[in-house]
C-alpha cells in the first residue's frame, strides 16, 4: 500500500504538547485505557458493511456466544508509531488484514475486507492519537479482534460476528526464555499457523521468565516459536529461523526481518533448529508485533541457563532495529 503524503498535526489535549498525563518511561506491556474503539457486526451469511467508533469500554456478550463456548475467535496485533519528524505511521497493515482473512477461513468466520480492516485501524489510531507515545518512548499497540459473538449451543459457527479494535500505549524490553519440553504449542493439521485465540489460552508462563519457547510436537527436538513471537538465532554471519509449515504463525515482523537482513548482507536460513544449537550461538532474538525486534538475554533448558549479550550495540537485532522504523511504513492522514 502506498504511503500517504501528509503528516498528522496533533491537537491539544491533556498534558504537555497534547499528550495525556502519563509516565512514558514506565509503560511496559499492559492495558492503559484509551479514548475510543471501533466496532462492526455482521451475521454468518452476510458481509461486513459499516462500523463506527465508540467510547472505549466493556462490551456485552451472550453467555452462549461462540467465542466464549467454543473459542471461535481471532486477533491481530499492530502498532502506530510517532516518528522524529512528527509523522504517525503504521507498519504493513495490509499484511495483518490478509492474515486475518486467512485465519477467518480456517475458523469458519466471515472477515472484513482488506480495505475495511485498514480503514478501521486508521480510524482507531487517529481517534486515539494523543495516546501514541513521543518518538523513542514506545508505540500505540492496536488489537483487532474477530469474534463469534452470536449465541450458539451446538458446536457450529456462530450466527453473528463482531469485528472490534481497541488500543493501548506500550513499550517492551529484553526477554529471558524458558524452553518447554513437556508440552507443545501446536501440532500438524491444527490451527497453529493462524492467529486463533485458542493458541494462546494454554500458554504456561514460568515464574522468573519473560516467556516460553516451545519445541515441535513430533520429535520434541526442534524449536518452533515463543508463545507470543517468532525466534531467530545468529551464528557468525548466518541468521536462522524455523520454517512456517502450519504449526508456526507466519509473523509479519518475522517476514520483514528476513527481507531486511538479506538487504543488509546477512545469509538467512529457514530450517529446523535443534534446541541444543541455541547453547552454542552468538545471539538469539525474537520478532513480533508487541516486541518488534527484541534481544533474548537468556535461555533456560533442562536446568541449564545460557546468557547472551542482549545489549550488544553490534548485534544483528540492533542493526535491524535501526532500519526498521522506515521499513514499509504507511503514513496516516486525517
Amino acid at each position: 500500500m502506498a504511503a500517504i503524503s501528509s503528516p498528522i498535526s496533533l491537537s491539544k489535549a491533556n498534558g504537555e504538547n497534547g499528550y495525556p498525563e502519563i509516565d512514558w518511561d514506565s509503560l511496559g506491556f499492559g492495558i492503559t485505557p484509551t479514548d475510543y474503539m471501533y466496532m462492526m457486526k455482521c451475521s454468518k451469511d452476510e458481509e461486513f458493511t459499516e462500523g463506527k467508533l465508540i467510547p472505549y469500554g466493556n462490551i456485552e456478550l451472550s453467555p452462549a456466544a461462540g467465542v466464549l463456548n467454543y473459542g471461535q475467535g481471532l486477533f491481530e496485533g499492530m502498532k502506530a508509531m510517532r516518528t522524529q519528524d512528527g509523522r504517525i505511521v503504521l507498519f504493513r497493515p495490509d499484511e495483518n488484514a490478509l492474515r486475518m482473512k486467512i485465519g477467518a477461513e480456517r475458523m469458519c468466520m466471515p472477515s472484513p475486507s482488506v480495505y475495511q480492516f485498514i480503514d478501521a485501524v486508521k480510524q482507531t489510531a487517529l481517534a486515539n492519537k494523543r495516546w501514541i507515545p513521543p518518538p523513542g518512548k514506545g508505540s500505540l499497540y492496536i488489537r483487532p479482534l474477530l469474534l463469534g459473538s452470536g449465541p450458539i449451543l451446538g458446536v457450529s459457527p456462530a450466527p453473528e460476528y463482531t469485528f472490534l479494535i481497541y488500543a493501548s500505549p506500550e513499550e517492551s524490553g529484553a526477554l529471558n526464555l524458558y524452553v518447554e519440553d513437556q508440552f507443545d504449542r501446536a501440532s500438524h493439521g491444527g490451527a497453529g499457523g493462524v492467529k486463533s485465540i485458542t493458541n494462546y489460552a494454554p500458554v504456561r508462563q514460568r515464574q522468573r521468565f519473560s516467556d516460553v519457547l516451545y519445541l515441535d510436537s513430533v520429535s520434541g527436538k526442534y524449536i518452533e516459536e515463543v508463545s507470543t513471537c517468532n525466534v531467530f538465532i545468529v551464528k557468525d554471519k548466518t541468521i536462522s529461523t524455523p520454517p512456517t509449515k502450519g504449526t508456526i504463525l507466519p509473523g509479519i515482523t518475522r517476514k520483514s526481518i528476513i527481507e531486511l537482513a538479506r538487504d543488509l548482507g546477512f545469509k538467512v536460513e529457514e530450517r529446523q533448529i535443534a534446541v541444543e544449537e541455541m547453547l552454542e550461538v552468538d545471539e538469539v532474538f525474537c520478532t513480533g508485533t508487541a516486541v518488534v525486534v527484541v534481544p533474548v538475554g537468556s535461555i533456560t533448558y533442562q536446568g541449564k541457563r545460557i546468557e547472551y549479550r542482549a545489549t550488544d550495540t553490534n548485534s544483528v537485532s540492533k542493526s535491524c532495529c535501526q532500519v526498521m522504523p522506515e521499513f514499509k511504513m504507511v503514513r496516516l492522514k486525517k
